[in-house]
């Protein structure tokens, strides 16, 4: 039997502190982890983006892209190819590693202290290449931008002002 996964610890200037704890752990003041999103972009401009199964905890049948927190161990990279691979079925890895945009969120009240990167990767795919991992997304679709703001004011769509900010476009 495993332990709980496990998180690299991160202080305010991203710098890996050396220390490792349970995802689930409340982070105090000055300790971040790292999350990933991926922005897939195929041939034709558009973006892969999923909606959250209806059993999620947190914005269930919301839109979003793939992404979720990185691992112990993991660089930024290295987990926004494990978790696009596990949620999608495409294997990044040989895209060019941009990170477009970087956050930061501190919420001391909840622990919930993490910062985010957001790659834009540009694949060759069509959605015959994507398995949508079940637990996870009940719809997977290819859209561009102006879709994506459309479903972020019919729907919801997870993260949207950032991508907004990421892309330079207007929320």
């Amino acid at each position: 039997m495993t332990g709980p996964e496990m998180i690299d610890i991160y202080d305010e200037n991203r710098e890996f502190t050396g220390e490792q704890l349970p995802r689930k752990s409340k982070l105090k003041k000055g300790q971040f982890m790292m999350y990933v999103l991926a922005l897939i972009e195929d041939n034709n401009g558009g973006f892969l983006v999923t909606k959250r199964a209806m059993d999620k905890k947190w914005a269930a049948g919301e839109w979003e892209i793939p992404g979720g927190g990185s691992q112990a161990g993991e660089t930024s990279f290295e987990a926004v190819c494990r978790e696009v691979l596990e949620e999608t079925g495409l294997d990044v890895s040989g895209c060019k590693p941009q990170v477009i945009y970087s956050y930061f969120n501190e919420d001391l009240e909840r622990g919930d202290n993490y910062f985010v990167d957001i790659y834009r990767l540009k694949l060759d795919y069509t959605m015959d290449d994507v398995t949508v991992q079940k637990r996870e997304a009940i719809d997977a679709k290819i859209a561009s931008f102006d879709e994506i703001s459309k479903l972020y004011d019919t729907e919801g769509f997870l993260h949207y002002k950032r991508l907004c900010e990421a892309l330079g476009a207007e929320a």
